[in-house]
């Protein structure tokens, strides 16, 4: 049974967020899927266009990565018939054409960003971030508890309107913690790592259960 918030600072826990890669090049798109997967996005790959049409009319994305050159229906095509359709996932186009003429294109199709092949992969990192802070509502991008507060896009961590850096394993032990907020985490390593959000702080979120393990909750458990 879920279990409903107690007050305005319930846990904001929310889906993962969902990447389709539409790219025909085996090799491209098993390293995207990685890189992605790496930056914790749930990623999917269709290496036609119709396989995408048909995933993104059955499924739920948060952003798209299309490259235009696909065997069948090409990228602009895919995208012209999306947007006809009422589609409005951010699309970011993928395309080693470099032309003003397929820029506009590619613009005036309804695409949100265009990158150039061959690029830097934290540039493509970066320009997702900023088409998901631009296509989803702020607070599904973010999980927290009490005066704890995380950016899912940002990847920035604040405890009572305080800046806590964290290196990504860091990041990511303390988001596993928020995802299971007040289920016991076995794993006695997990919480090793993110004992600083609690550092000077009054009220403490992360608490020992003894002889079992850690526990992310706003009361001790």
């Amino acid at each position: 049974m879920r279990r409903e918030p107690s007050s305005k600072f319930a846990t904001r826990n929310r889906e993962a967020v969902r990447i389709l890669v539409v790219e025909d090049e085996q090799k491209v798109a098993n390293a995207l899927k990685q890189g992605l997967e790496d930056e914790r996005y749930e990623v999917v790959v269709a290496q036609t266009g119709e396989d995408a049409f048909f995933r993104v009319n059955t499924e739920k994305f948060d952003l798209i990565l299309l490259d235009l050159m696909l065997p069948g229906r090409d990228g602009l095509q895919i995208l012209t018939s999306l947007r006809k359709r009422g589609v409005e996932t951010a699309v970011l186009l993928l395309t080693a054409r470099d032309t003003l003429e397929d820029r506009v294109a590619g613009l005036n199709s309804g695409a949100d960003d265009y990158l150039v092949k061959p690029f830097a992969f934290a540039e493509l990192v970066a320009r997702i971030r900023a088409l998901l802070r631009r296509g989803r509502p702020a607070d599904s991008l973010r999980l927290g508890l009490g005066d704890l507060d995380m950016d899912l896009v940002t990847r920035k961590v604040t405890r009572g309107g305080r800046t806590v850096e964290l290196t990504t394993r860091e990041f990511e032990l303390l988001e596993y913690l928020l995802r299971h907020e007040g289920q016991v985490v076995l794993r006695d390593t997990l919480a090793r790592e993110v004992w600083k959000v609690d550092l000077d702080q009054p009220v403490k979120l992360i608490h020992t259960v003894r002889g079992v393990g850690f526990m992310l909750h706003e009361e001790e458990p």
